[in-house]
């Protein structure tokens, strides 16, 4: 991988599995994306996480599909086919908060792109400042 920020979702998987914090990683691609959007930040697939870093990783792989997928579907970019495969998608829900009170809103606000592989998370998980 280059150096700098990752100008794709396959950039963010090769940072974390160097070692890099996967939260990091993934908003300095969506700092790069936001100043400009195209799909190429989505055609190559990202190595999966799962095999090397467990449960995180699994969490890691399904978060990048659904990141993929959504936006995509906000920037009416076509979603790339890794994104919809099952290995991306968790068994067991996963909440972005321990917090038991929050769970409800976690659920009604996730985007669909997140609720259908079982995460939930805040509506603006995809916002920067």
């Amino acid at each position: 991988m280059k150096r700098g920020r990752p100008e794709s979702l396959a950039e963010v998987a090769e940072a974390t599995l160097e070692g890099a914090p996967f939260h990091l990683a993934l908003n300095n691609f969506l700092d790069e994306f936001y100043l400009n959007p195209i799909s190429e930040a989505f055609t190559r697939e990202p190595s999966l996480m799962e095999p090397s870093r467990g449960e995180a990783g699994k969490i890691n792989d399904a978060y990048l599909a659904a990141v993929a997928e959504e936006l995509c579907r906000k920037f009416e970019l076509d979603a790339p086919l890794w994104a919809t495969s099952s290995k991306r998608a968790l068994r067991s829900p996963w909440f972005a908060s321990t917090l038991a009170s929050l769970r409800a809103v976690l659920i009604r606000e996730s985007p669909p792109a997140f609720r259908c592989r079982n995460l939930f998370v805040s509506e603006n998980a995809l916002s920067r400042a």
